[in-house]
């Protein structure tokens, strides 16, 4: 199987992909302006011309995966990083979220007895909207940070110039990332009982870990269970993992999308699945536009402004087919919000039939500056947006399919509350993220206890 570059394509493929210029001329939000066009188009060159990240038919195998999440018959778990740093991409940083996520999987398999779809928000995810062009600090006003894909993090006017060429090591770094994964989930690290001993260590090294231990006990003797009568599938030594990303930055998403030879259909060969967020996702946009026309399966974000008319629009434009596994909506409504405004979108959901996968990120809509002045959200807001999401599923008889979830795999302090009480002033402790706050590994680990608990009611 081998993907042909969009650029090189006859009259088929070229009215498939929509070009860059066509692109521009829908006024794409969240943008970057390059002071360089030359300098755009060789970063452009040089992307067309590279490998691609993932396949076809591994994109193929995940809209299976995601039809089931649509049935009702499998979860997704999705995290990782609010934004990539080239500087993050090292063993030990790619290994401890990896690392968290299949510690996440495997206590929400067992407690839903469903397979877990595991798709990490990572090997792409470089870019960032932000609510303003500008940045002013001490009356100095410099371009925004948008995310290592676009500009560095440091407030110099070096540094926030917009450079096309780190969309190149954007592709660079987000391959040594999956490279690294690869070999993670499939030599070994990924095996069941070495990630259930794992959480056994967490559920017994921490004071507040008690209310878990009876979950852990159960799917200890369930591993015991299976050694005993020989039971020893392949599947316990290795996972399947997929990759994602906010498809924001047109001149990356569209020079990564490629022609299958075996359909001669369109694919984001960048990353297994891409969504738009919720501030491109207009229905005349450039961002819709774009993946509409690929094969992946996709996502979009819903904030509290989608009106059930809105996401049937959306489901026309994106999933015109109505295929099973090919759009998730990711609803971000806030824990304050969701129980009035989920409702309405799921019944218009389910009773125009539409095949759809419902997933929850309660981290979006719940951030607030601290005292102390940091961004940061509160890990019980977080679990009532989960639950807001799982009661008003359990009150309409559909499936709550799944989670998004801001996370990493180390200590930081970037969100208050937990098992560890971190407070506003125990923020600076260790804050380390360049953009929104993570939940940390003892944080995601607690989230996935008391998602199992919903799961079970469910």
């Amino acid at each position: 199987m081998t993907l042909r570059d969009a650029s090189s394509l006859g009259s088929s493929g070229q009215a498939a992909i929509p070009t860059l210029e066509q692109l521009h001329a829908l006024g794409p939000l969240q943008q970057p302006t390059y002071p360089d066009s030359g300098a755009v188009d060789a970063a452009v060159a040089r992307l067309r011309t590279a490998p691609p990240l993932v396949f076809a038919g591994e994109c193929d195998d995940l809209t299976e995966k995601i039809a089931a999440v649509t049935r009702g018959e499998a979860f997704l778990l999705q995290g990782g990083d609010c934004a990539e740093t080239f500087a993050g991409v090292t063993a030990d940083n790619v290994r401890n979220k990896l690392r968290v996520l299949l510690q996440m999987a495997v206590v929400l398999t067992y407690a839903a007895s469903v397979p877990v779809v595991k798709l990490g928000r990572l090997a792409g995810q470089y870019a960032k909207p932000r609510s303003s062009d500008l940045e002013t600090r001490d009356g100095v006003t410099l371009p925004a940070y948008r995310g290592d894909a676009v500009n560095g993090y440091d407030f110099t006017p070096e540094a926030r110039v917009p450079d096309p060429q780190r969309l190149v090591e954007v592709y660079n770094s987000s391959a040594a990332t999956l490279n690294l994964v690869r070999a993670f989930v499939t030599g070994g690290y990924a095996d069941l009982r070495q990630v259930h001993t794992w959480n056994t260590d967490f559920v017994q090294s921490s004071p507040f870990g008690q209310r878990y231990e009876a979950m852990a006990d159960e799917i200890e003797r369930a591993l015991t269970f299976m050694k005993a009568i020989g039971a020893d599938p392949d599947e316990f030594h290795r996972v399947d993992f997929h990759s994602s990303h906010e498809a924001l930055l047109l001149e990356y998403e569209q020079a990564l999308t490629r022609i299958d030879s075996r359909t001669d259909l369109p694919y984001n060969v960048s990353a297994h699945f891409v969504w738009i967020g919720e501030r491109t996702r207009q229905l005349d946009g450039a961002h819709i536009e774009l993946l509409s026309k690929i094969r992946n399966p996709i996502g979009i974000k819903l904030g509290p402004t989608t009106t059930p008319d809105d996401a049937l629009a959306y489901a026309s434009r994106l999933n015109p087919d109505n295929t099973p596994g090919r759009l998730t909506f990711i609803t971000r409504f806030g824990a304050g919000k969701i129980r009035d405004g989920l409702p309405a979108l799921v019944e218009k959901v389910t009773a125009e039939g539409l095949n759809v996968a419902w997933v929850c990120d309660p981290m979006h809509g719940n951030t607030f500056e601290a005292s102390s002045g940091y961004k940061t959200r509160r890990f019980d807001d977080v679990i009532e947006e989960v639950q807001g999401f799982f009661d008003v599923h359990r009150a309409l008889g559909t499936w709550p399919g799944g989670i998004h979830v801001e996370l990493t795999g180390d200590d930081v302090t970037e969100c208050v509350g937990g098992g560890e009480e971190i407070d506003e002033v125990g923020l600076a402790h260790r804050y380390e993220s360049v953009c929104d706050p993570r939940l940390n590994r003892v944080q995601s680990l607690e989230l996935s206890f008391l998602v199992a608990e919903m799961l079970r009611k469910a």
